[in-house]
């Protein structure tokens, strides 16, 4: 006669063979592991061929998919709060302070060269200028190196600007020390340390500031992203508790089950909540983004072009018959900012983004600016190739209202001005997106427990209906 076969789920056991109980123990429990899953899908067949097996595994199936639905929408929304708080505490102001490394460099090499063109001792507002600039300069420096998250190229970026900025400063207080004394070696050391920031201070100032730019962008579209498994979790929840309180109807005749009914309220709400809020919020980051940060974003640029171009054409008159390289740069920077024709470069481009925003003045107004500032060149420039330096060298720093200095200064302030709108657009957007999502994380976690205990008290109410 065969012996009757063991059920791993009762905790049977091998009796020990005529070798002891060690090996035959052993070979036991590794044929019960065997065994075990025919075991269990055994148990559950038996189980869902009666009604109140069925209820049951319903009920621990739902409370499940409730847990797991709460616990990835409370992950879900915590996420998307931290990455918009980065965004507004982090990562903008580290881009914002790139900007200010490129902008003030470049400010402070445009005021050097033109206090070299008063001859002598500068005026002390311009000494003033370059040395302020130096300053917001080396403090936003300081920003950038605190990145914890910085590229490899981000930090080699910054390693050159912290070792080249001690050596271009140097070079300019030699030149300034010769200046004084009416050395025209003063000229060769302005030259050199021109060249120093051209060519390897501010490439790497604005390489730094294209990466912190692109770290911005990439956040806004994780902050914009829909969260597709959030969504697919509270659905799929949802679509079971009503195909759920269908079943039972079918079953009991009953046409509502309270716990189930609690459950899919619960649900709702957390899917309603859960989507608006996120919808909000993306709307109101991406508002921030295309009037704010995309804005400010151009308008830098455009400043970094023309301060670009204010250092170039002071420079091409400190060089006195040898500037043809800073007119090329200058021409260069002129056609970045307004393009080859005057109506189009970067200025364009901030005229298409502030079309129907509120710093849209601040856009007219630089794009005025700057056809001002290219008229008051041309009339310099022809001043210096018919061989009145004098009169050009007047032009270009004095404090007239006709001079290029004057213009030059009113582009940079309506720039400076629309930058700052834009950042201001930018933090009010992306603030305002985080709080659609205030207290979405714990609410998630509260209403998956009121769900799962939904399903718990509805389930049982009908099982004692089988006692």
């Amino acid at each position: 006669m065969g012996q009757p076969q063991q059920d791993p789920l009762r905790g049977d056991q091998a009796a020990a063979g005529p070798e002891g109980p060690g090996d035959g123990a052993s070979a036991s429990g590794v044929a019960w592991l065997l065994a075990l899953p025919k075991a269990i899908a055994r148990r559950l067949r038996d189980s869902a061929a009666t009604s109140p097996g069925r209820l049951t595994m319903i009920g621990v199936g739902l409370v499940v998919l409730a847990m797991i639905a709460g616990i990835v929408g409370t992950i879900v929304a915590q996420d998307k709060r931290d990455v918009v708080t980065n965004l507004t505490d982090y990562r903008e102001p580290l881009s914002s302070a790139a900007q200010q490394i490129y902008g003030s460099l470049s400010e402070a090499d445009a005021s050097a060269a033109t206090a070299f063109l008063n001859g002598g001792i500068e005026p002390d507002s311009l000494r003033s200028s370059y040395e302020l600039n130096i300053a917001r300069a080396g403090a936003a420096l300081s920003k950038a190196t605190s990145d914890q998250g910085a590229t490899s190229e981000a930090d080699l970026m910054v390693k050159t600007l912290a070792t080249q900025l001690p050596v271009y400063t140097g070079l300019v207080e030699t030149a300034r020390t010769y200046n004084r004394q009416g050395f025209p070696a003063g000229a060769a050391y302005l030259r050199e340390a021109s060249a120093l920031m051209s060519e390897e201070i501010l490439p790497a100032a604005r390489k730094l500031y294209q990466i912190d730019s692109a770290e911005l962008s990439e956040q806004q579209d994780e902050a914009n992203a829909f969260p597709w498994v959030m969504a697919i979790f509270g659905i799929g929840l949802l679509v079971a508790l009503i195909a759920t309180q269908r079943y039972l109807t079918r079953r009991t005749n009953r046409v509502i089950n309270k716990g189930l009914l609690v459950a899919t309220i619960a649900v709702g709400i957390a899917v309603l909540w859960g989507t608006g809020a996120m919808l909000t919020q993306a709307i109101l980051v991406n508002d921030g983004r295309e009037h704010g940060s995309n804005q400010a974003d151009v308008l830098s640029r455009a400043r970094i072009a023309a301060l670009e171009g204010r250092a170039n054409e002071t420079m091409t008159l400190v060089s006195r018959g040898e500037g043809d390289a800073f007119q090329k740069n200058f021409d260069a920077a002129r056609k970045r900012l307004v393009g080859a024709d005057g109506n189009g470069g970067l200025l364009a481009e901030a005229r298409g983004l502030a079309e129907g925003a509120e710093h849209a003045d601040d856009v007219r107004a630089a794009t005025e600016n700057a056809k001002l500032w290219l008229q008051r060149h041309q009339q310099m420039r022809k001043l210096d190739q018919e061989g009145d330096y004098e009169q050009a060298q007047q032009l270009a720093v004095g404090a007239e209202e006709q001079s290029v200095a004057t213009a030059f200064r009113k582009l940079d302030e309506s720039l400076q001005r629309g930058i700052s709108a834009g950042r201001q657009e930018f933090r009010a957007g992306t603030v305002y997106g985080g709080r659609a999502l205030l207290l979405l994380a714990p609410g998630m976690t509260l209403l998956a427990l009121v769900a799962a205990g939904g399903v718990a008290v509805g389930i049982q109410e009908r099982l004692r209906e089988y006692r």
